[in-house]
């Protein structure tokens, strides 16, 4: 293989046991096959998958010399397998892709073409629909609303999972050092030309996805907190609020004190002022706590990925 081509597609792999092999057929046979005049490397990452992913993947190697292979020690999560994708790519454009290939082949050819044609720095599949549970869609709804009003007010409704940058925007996320990065916000926060294309995700055929609501949460929180600091405004500006309501309400009792006429009956008003002032604290409490964690993982410095074996 050259020591530099057109363009590189980084497939990250957890247990995609079974899809592979088909994936990469679909790449070479309908996508790849449009774009004779370009160069292509294909750039597998086994996410610490535990089924026999990475024994398909080894014998796609064994026929393509342009397949490269790095096997991670364990799970280190998708981000992860796109950011070490993009420091061994050797293309002039990066694009990722899903191991079961739910986005369909057209949009893909359209995001090349896009690119070839130099029409942005970035190109983004943008989701209008997705054939998936109701669960799944309402889930991805609220996680994109808010994302869209705290953080990102250019992020599409329905996000985007398939994107292609330029090189000068790789060299960008590469020159990031965020230990909790939110791999899509960094992209859109970068500044550079952004095209979106709509499309319609397609049905996984092959195995559940990983993306547990755990996960979901986490890179929700990732999102707001590191690129958004509306939570603490909001519980600072309910805090102004709630210390002034409580003086006014402190004034008014003095004065019922004086007049003989106290609002308090009994020991219900004192316990629901408790309760939430109480629950405030620590909903507060807690936030702080989220921010302080994100200073301290990044004091840490540890790698994102740790390679197993490259191939």
């Amino acid at each position: 293989m050259s020591e530099s081509v057109d363009i590189s597609v980084i497939i990250p792999v957890y247990f995609n046991e079974g899809s592979i092999k088909s994936t990469y057929h679909v790449l070479k046979e309908k996508i790849l096959f449009y774009f004779p005049q370009l160069t292509f490397e294909i750039i597998f990452i086994d996410d610490g998958s535990r089924d026999n992913s990475y024994t398909e993947m080894c014998e796609i190697k064994k026929n393509d010399d342009n397949v490269t292979i790095i096997q991670f020690t364990r799970n280190f999560g998708q981000v992860s397998a796109f950011y070490a994708g993009y420091q061994f790519s050797k293309g002039k454009g990066v694009i990722n892709l899903a191991a079961d290939l739910q986005e369909p082949p057209e949009l893909i050819i359209s995001i090349i073409n896009s690119f070839i044609n130099k029409e942005a720095m970035i190109i983004a599949g943008k989701r209008i629909d997705r054939a998936e549970s109701y669960y799944r869609k309402k889930t991805s709804q609220f996680f994109y609303f808010f994302m869209k009003k705290l953080s990102f007010s250019n992020m599409p409704n329905g996000g985007f999972d398939i994107v292609m940058l330029d090189q000068k925007v790789k060299e960008f996320i590469l020159a990031s050092k965020e230990s909790n990065p939110f791999w899509q916000g960094q992209i859109l926060w970068s500044g550079y030309s952004v095209k979106f294309i709509p499309y319609n995700r397609q049905k996984r055929e092959i195995g559940k996805s990983r993306w547990t609501f755990s996960k979901k949460i986490k890179y929700l929180l990732d999102g707001i907190l590191n690129y958004s600091y509306a939570p603490l405004r909001f519980f600072s500006i309910i805090g102004i609020i709630s210390f002034v309501l409580g003086v006014i309400y402190s004034i008014i009792i003095v004065i019922s004190y004086f007049i003989g006429d106290s609002p308090f009956k009994g020991w219900a008003p004192i316990m629901i002022i408790i309760l939430l002032f109480s629950g405030l604290q620590l909903m507060v409490t807690g936030l702080i706590g989220e921010y302080l964690w994100r200073v301290f993982e990044q004091t840490k410095n540890r790698p994102k990925y740790i390679i197993k074996e490259k191939i």
